[in-house]
């Protein structure tokens, strides 16, 4: 390997560094405005000057390549000067407003400036003004704090894909603009907060709320989608007053959707904190003994066997678990997880997982998207899609509804109809397939969401095993909407029963039966098939379910309770709590565990610690945190031939699509100024 010299230090470093990152390896800190490892090299703010050996002046450590026998030094009084002059250009314009900037004590200027900043300017004209900008319900602006190093720039662009924000002017008179000034049209807009090193962006519906020392922060995981991304929760009191993405390079890098990000407000409002049960047609305040009273008598009336479970899109593996384990103790069958009709093949795993990993799409050279619109599913995972694209090259073919995906594809069908092409080699996508490198394949819930579902799994498994170029990896994906979901089918969480049509099996066993069916979070189903059934609705919002609901049970949201869940590519994850529940909420599994007592059918844990071990002992998979064991053979595949079955995506508006969001403004303002629709 070869060698460079650091402050009189000889280290070795990996071809194509930067002197920048050769010093950051070797323990030495340069500061920085413009660069960041997640974007392109600027070369903007010159605040990485260092001295280099026979260089007539101190140079741009991050633009510079690190060679062979480089001598570096980074602390000399040349480099001091140099960074203080640079320093001083930087404050000559920018505003002393501290005290009100909501980037008050998480400031990189901030920072820098109390070690290299002058404690007067030599500067005397008149300082420079900047109009504010409107970005939209989500990013605030104060643009004459800006420092053009241009960071949301290029993640617009690189990352996001959209064109939205960008520089006009030189010089003194250069401005960061969104050009026509309008609401930034992208998933993952509220990372240029975080990018931003100064004040100039902010978060719009965090201003003046908090300092950040007054916040408790809990390291969890998001849970608005299928990814599971690394997050840090703050909060003060009760109140969750912001999100913000930790640093996890398998899942979600250093990146969060707007929707993990800004939905939490939602966590405030419509919130169910007191037992509710339906007295002479109306909704009632109640207690728990009162209405765990109701919903025994009303289990054995109705019969226990009868009893009906379904889960929703948060629902935890605890919680699936106990409710499973409730059921079977009332000698009931009937549980299920699959809301949306999606249809999976049966003691398949790789039928139902994101094979090949989302740290894999990066390496993919070819990609074809079967029934999935990943930029509103999961808008992190699309900016992998979009990386693979710019920096692999990625030819990328859809199959289903045209749509932005902020990068170029061919759009092959809008029908199911068309994988028949693909499977017998008709379709002009095989060449690519078959001369790509590493191809992937990801398969949507939209695709699969009809009694044909299992069959065009096969199908596309077939096709995924004939280009299958590396053993290592499978590159059959199946991408879920939900975090609940892959957990729900690795405990088995589903039964036959439901399979072909949820819907109509459902309505089936309701006008048959008419019995007790719990919904634990579930909205997202046709209320119309309830009307016939006593329902118990367990969740944290007054949400659709829940004004048809007879008897109303508050359970904690997400940051509320430590839980369980499994992403997409099968990785166990743990929330942690960040507060205490509001009012009386009580965790799912621990009313499924009174009522299993008060019908004499006792469930054999009575803390979570017990429960979880419970249930690493009948389902080993879920002892392992954060890791992964990817299927890398693909056995279900088998070539079906299917029919002309239209696509269209389960999702039709990324903002507001769960209990949580639909209940917060910020989303509203979202739908409204981006969508163009109603909320």
């Amino acid at each position: 390997m070869p060698k460079i010299t650091i402050d009189n230090k000889e280290y070795e470093f990996e071809n194509g560094m930067t002197v920048m990152q050769a010093c950051e390896q070797a323990g030495t800190e340069i500061p920085r405005f413009c660069y960041h490892e997640k974007l392109s090299i600027a070369g903007n703010c010159r605040m990485c000057l260092v001295e280099m050996e026979k260089a007539p002046k101190p140079i741009a450590s991050c633009a510079m390549p690190a060679a062979e026998g480089m001598v570096i030094k980074t602390n000399t009084d040349t480099v001091k000067k140099a960074r203080k002059g640079v320093m001083e250009f930087l404050l000559i314009n920018h505003p002393l407003d501290c005290p009100i900037c909501d980037q008050g004590g998480e400031c990189d200027l901030q920072d820098q400036a109390m070690y290299y900043g002058f404690d007067k300017t030599r500067y005397e004209e008149n300082k420079r003004a900047v109009q504010n900008k409107n970005m939209g319900p989500l990013v605030k602006t104060i643009m004459t704090r800006c420092i053009h190093c241009t960071r949301c720039v290029r993640f617009s662009t690189e990352v996001a894909g959209v064109d939205d924000i960008g520089l006009l002017g030189r010089g003194e008179n250069a401005e960061i603009t969104t050009y026509l000034e309008k609401t930034i049209e992208s998933e993952l807009s509220g990372n240029v907060i975080d990018l931003c090193p100064v004040g100039a962006l902010t978060s719009k519906p965090y201003a003046f709320k908090s300092r950040p020392w007054e916040l408790n922060k809990t390291e969890t995981y998001d849970v608005f989608d299928g990814i599971g991304s690394s997050i840090r929760i703050d909060t003060r009191g009760k109140k969750v007053l912001r999100a913000l993405p930790r640093i996890n390079e398998e899942t979600n890098e250093e990146w969060i959707s707007d929707k993990s990000r800004f939905a939490i407000d939602g966590l405030s409002s419509q919130r169910l904190d007191n037992p509710y049960a339906k007295i002479d047609g109306k909704l009632q305040k109640s207690d728990w003994d009162t209405s765990f009273s109701l919903i025994c008598n009303e289990i054995m009336q109705r019969g226990e066997k009868n009893s009906v479970f379904l889960s929703g899109k948060f629902t935890d593996v605890e919680t699936l678990f106990a409710a499973k384990k409730f059921s079977e103790s009332l000698q009931s069958n009937y549980y299920d997880c699959r809301f949306d009709n999606a249809q999976f093949i049966e003691n398949s795993k790789e039928s139902y997982k994101f094979n090949s990993t989302i740290q894999e799409i990066e390496n993919a050279d070819a990609l074809l998207l079967i029934g999935t619109n990943p930029r509103w599913e999961a808008a992190v995972l699309n900016a992998r899609i979009r990386k693979a694209y710019i920096e692999n090259n990625c030819q990328i073919g859809l199959i289903g509804p045209k749509i932005d995906l902020t990068y170029k594809y061919t759009h092959l069908s809008d029908s199911i109809e068309y994988i028949n092409e693909l499977s017998s080699n008709n379709s002009s996508f095989n060449k690519v397939l078959d001369n790509a490198k590493n191809p992937l394949i990801i398969i949507g819930t939209s695709a699969i969401n009809n009694s044909f579902g299992s069959n065009i799994l096969q199908t596309t498994a077939a096709i995924a095993k004939k280009i299958q170029k590396n053993k290592e990896i499978n590159p059959l994906n199946i991408l879920h909407q939900d975090i609940s979901r892959v957990g729900a089918l690795e405990l088995n969480f589903y039964n036959k029963y439901f399979d072909v049509d949820y819907n109509l099996q459902l309505k089936k066993l309701i006008d048959l039966n008419k019995p007790v069916v719990f919904l634990m979070g579930l909205d997202e189903i046709d209320l119309s098939l309830l009307k016939n059934a006593f329902v118990v609705y367990l969740g944290h919002h007054g949400d659709k379910a829940a004004s048809i609901a007879d008897i109303i049970l508050p359970t904690p949201a997400y940051t509320e309770k430590s839980s369980t869940y499994m992403n997409i590519e099968g990785r166990v994850i743990q929330t942690n709590k960040c507060h205490n529940p509001l009012g009386e909420a009580r965790e799912e599994w621990k009313i499924f565990r009174v009522l299993s007592n008060l019908l004499s059918q006792k469930l054999k844990f009575n803390n979570i610690s017990e429960l979880r071990n419970e249930i690493t002992n009948k389902y080993n998979q879920f002892s392992y945190l954060n890791d992964i064991n990817p299927i890398r053979e693909i056995t279900c595949d088998k070539t079906h031939k299917l029919n002309d079955i239209k696509i269209k995506y389960n999702i039709s508006n990324f903002y507001m699509n769960d209990s949580i969001s639909r209940s917060s403004e910020t989303m509203a303002l979202c739908t409204k100024d981006i969508l163009n629709k109603a909320a």
